[in-house]
């Protein structure tokens, strides 16, 4: 693993039993070469919840060297790690592997029939978790989580950890910063939570983000006309694909990509805009010659469900969630009436299984600051659809001794390290020697979202050199 050092580390299942049941968390260490400037352990986390991170210990690290501030990483000690449940963890929760697998009902319903169906799928995908671990779904809190990175920080010796978080690991970090003030020396959250809507009205605040955002790319796609032939303007290129999408319905492109599946590929399009030009001609070699491998390169086959049965597990056990489904219908039927059609029922079936999980959650923990915490570092992009914008602004109220850097216009989430070198520049000062911007009247600092990354330019590169870079490990996850 690229120099990296792995091992597994024994946490309690229930930390109310520190004597009791036993899991364990996969972890990994890329070590520091500055002796003399030595700022200890910094953990990385890429989000999810469910997301793996056990390879972000080099990765943080290559990131880091490639937007110029190799000598910041080479000051940490930098710890991945899966946390309880994900990945390389033991155990690995995993309750319907077939649970991604083409070609899915379509996530639209049409009828209270077609509802019926994927509500069955949700149901017994909750009651298959409950079947295969549910001696261990009480204990998928975030909290559970955030105590685990403690016992890790113990067993590496350290009196505190640095943490960077990607999506949902601002909100891990945040959790670990209320439980353990006095443990944390320099904390980077980027593309916040919105610590008001754990977690139900989050997905519904997404769903509303993320139909501009694919109408961003809608847009951006209509203004290359000439390269990509699927109309040349937003409404233009948002009908043509919702055409598409109803004929794969009838007949799934390349005989595995129905409409579930088109959304679920191109959905990518609006967390990176790394992802514009490569989703862009593969949806054009399909419309213009039928030719289907671009999106079967992007398709998710299936045969695999950890960070689905992990999102769903913590979800359910952090927060209270409806158990009406009433309320989960009509929230959903009066987005979708509203215009936000693209992500709303996506997202329903995405978290529905908790409407039918074997036990209610919560009460969410509430985030609070405390006097000896240091300041924190937040960035937010302005038009980032996953964490919203005010996601940023309320993690900062939460957190006074926060400062909030803005990047305006940005619409890729999460977007740290990815070559906005006024967000990667702060980053590494804070990183370096705890330097925050001056605190200000709302964002404390602002950046400009990048033209050539925020709107790229497909003439200045190829669709396949594009969808190489957009495919790296970048830092995104959901929410």
């Amino acid at each position: 693993m690229n120099k990296a050092e792995c091992a597994q580390v024994q946490v309690p299942l229930d930390y109310a039993k520190p004597n009791g049941r036993k899991i364990s968390i996969a972890v990994s260490r890329y070590k520091h070469t500055d002796d003399k400037n030595y700022q200890g352990v910094l953990f990385v986390n890429p989000g999810g919840p469910g997301g793996t991170g056990i390879e972000y210990a080099p990765a943080l690290a290559r990131w880091m060297g490639g937007v110029g501030h190799a000598a910041t990483a080479a000051k940490y000690d930098i710890i991945g790690f899966d946390p309880r449940g994900v990945g390389s963890s033991q155990p690995a929760l995993t309750c319907d592997k077939t649970w991604y697998n083409p070609v899915r009902p379509d996530y639209v319903p049409h009828s209270a029939k077609d509802e019926a169906v994927w509500k069955a799928k949700a149901k017994k995908y909750a009651q298959d978790c409950q079947r295969k671990f549910g001696w261990m779904l009480p204990h998928m809190r975030t909290t559970d989580a955030a105590r685990d990175v403690d016992t890790i920080r113990a067993a590496l010796g350290q009196q505190k950890i640095s943490w960077y978080g990607f999506s949902y690991g601002t909100y891990f970090g945040a959790t670990y910063a209320t439980l353990f003030p006095n443990r944390v020396k320099h904390m980077v959250l980027d593309g916040n939570v919105n610590p008001k809507t754990v977690w139900y009205d989050a997905q519904l605040e997404q769903d509303k983000a993320f139909e501009r955002n694919m109408k961003s790319w809608w847009a951006w796609t209509g203004k290359y006309d000439s390269l990509y032939h699927l109309g040349k303007s937003e409404k233009a290129v948002e009908a043509e694909y919702y055409a598409v999408r109803a004929a794969a319905k009838k007949s799934p492109i390349g005989g595995k990509i129905g409409p579930d599946e088109l959304d679920d590929i191109v959905l990518t399009a609006g967390y990176n805009t790394g992802y514009y030009i490569p989703f862009a001609q593969a949806l054009s070699d399909w419309v213009t010659k039928k030719d289907a491998s671009g999106l079967l390169d992007w398709l998710n086959t299936g045969g695999e469900d950890n960070d689905f049965a992990v999102y769903n597990a913590v979800q359910a056990a952090d927060a209270k969630w409806p158990r009406n489904w009433n309320k989960w219908h009509n929230d959903a039927a009066k987005l979708y009436k509203e215009g936000y059609r693209f992500n709303t029922w996506s997202n329903v079936w995405f978290n529905a299984p908790i409407a039918y999980w074997p036990f209610q959650g919560g009460p969410a923990l509430k985030l609070k600051a405390s006097k000896s915490l240091p300041g924190m570092l937040l960035v937010q992009s302005s038009q980032d659809a996953a964490t919203p914008v005010a996601g940023g602004y309320n993690m900062h109220k939460v957190f006074p001794s926060s400062r909030l850097v803005l990047e305006v216009g940005g619409k890729t989430h999460a977007n740290t390290l990815n070559g906005n070198a006024c967000l990667d520049d702060k980053v590494a000062a804070y990183l370096d020697s705890g330097a925050l911007p001056k605190s200000s009247k709302g964002a404390d600092a602002y950046c400009q979202a990048v033209p050539a990354l925020n709107d790229p330019n497909p003439t200045a590169m190829t669709a396949k050199a594009a969808g190489a870079v957009a495919g790296k490990d970048l830092p995104i996850g959901r929410p």
